[in-house]
């Protein structure tokens, strides 16, 4: 994804606030080698950039004065109750280092799943993100979780999953849960309530013989 950005000559809350009012965001970008530079961008456009998943988990253009730069937004603010980008943070990315991003978390197939299909359980999803290294251009904009084997009282765990290529998740050596699926109390699983059903229904009937006359 591609981000336009101006130089911003002026600092201090009062220069920050006036560009605000003139629909700018300020921001900065730091890191590598190079001294920080403070820039400016288009506070609609990016207001409407970050909903969407690919611009806080890809590695991005940045733009400023015609020359390009690949960068990881790396922090923002938002008004209390405003529509408004108060500030953006964004990080210099080096080809060649490894770099440590948080990467959301996509759920599929919970509904084929034997913990729901079988059981009507609940999957939780205890993780929402994951923190992972890698190299820029390794960098996924989300990491897969496949649901379909889960079932009543299991769990998936970070171990349990499929990382792309070059991707590592970073957990300080320990297997933390990702999701979990277990049966809401008082809830009846679907085989249940046919079995109690069938223990209810009344025997049928015998026949009457014919009478003697």
């Amino acid at each position: 994804m591609k981000v336009i950005a101006f130089n911003r000559t002026l600092q201090g809350s009062g220069a920050s606030r006036r560009l605000r009012i003139a629909g700018q965001t300020p921001g900065i970008i730091y890191g590598g080698a190079d001294a920080p530079v403070m820039i400016q961008l288009d506070g609609n456009a990016l207001y409407h950039a970050l909903k969407k998943e690919a611009f806080h988990g890809s590695v991005l253009e940045m733009e400023i004065d015609g020359k390009t730069q690949p960068v990881l937004l790396r922090d923002f603010q938002m008004h209390a109750f405003k529509q408004l980008v108060l500030h953006a943070d964004f990080q210099r990315v080096d080809a060649n280092s490894k770099l440590h991003k948080k990467i959301a978390l996509h759920f599929v197939n919970a509904d084929v799943s034997p913990a729901v299909k079988l059981h009507g359980a609940i999957v939780s999803h205890v993780l929402q993100e994951l923190e992972v290294s890698c190299l820029a251009t390794d960098l996924p904009e989300f990491i897969t979780v496949d649901l379909t084997n889960i079932d009543v009282g299991h769990s998936i765990h970070v171990a349990d999953l499929v990382l792309p290529k070059g991707v590592t998740a970073i957990t300080h050596g320990k297997n933390p849960t990702v999701a979990t699926a277990a049966v809401p109390a008082g809830h009846v699983s679907a085989e249940a309530d046919a079995a109690a059903a069938a223990d209810a229904a009344p025997a049928a009937a015998p026949a009457k013989g014919k009478g003697k006359k």
